[in-house]
């Protein structure tokens, strides 16, 4: 059966799940709306579940964390840990770093190259480099 394309935002939002492989159930597909439709963005999984809420989306926190977990296990969003207890999930996945404001705990991206490494440690054990994250913590 054909779908019925309802709206842009919608099917770009459908497609974008089942390309990664994940069921786009009711919750997974409003979350994704709510991340996606606006841009590039940095997120907090209570910013996002504020969001919903405001949305009259009918989730969990849990449920939250878990889309936005199983958004980052398929590349459509990386994690970005500011500390052992505050992490924001980017909707931009392609290379780049990041100021992190800490009274604010605004992030806001840097250009891959705007930030010079000259070295890196050989990784241990046969293991190699899969990206360079850098977070540059600034007070403003």
């Amino acid at each position: 059966m054909r779908q019925k394309k309802t709206s842009a935002g919608h099917v770009t939002v459908l497609e974008r799940l089942r390309a990664a492989g994940l069921r786009p159930t009711r919750q997974r597909m409003a979350l994704a709306k709510l991340l996606f439709a606006r841009g590039h963005r940095h997120v907090s999984a209570e910013q996002l579940f504020n969001e919903a809420k405001a949305q009259r989306v009918d989730v969990s926190l849990a449920t939250v964390y878990n889309a936005l977990h199983d958004f980052t296990a398929k590349d459509l969003l990386r994690e970005i840990s500011i500390d052992s207890s505050s992490s924001y999930f980017d909707t931009n996945i392609g290379n780049h770093h990041h100021f992190y404001f800490e009274r604010s705990g605004r992030l806001e991206d840097i250009a891959d190259d705007q930030v010079q490494i000259a070295a890196l440690p050989e990784p241990p054990g046969g293991a190699e480099v899969s990206r360079v994250d850098v977070i540059i913590r600034v007070k403003a």
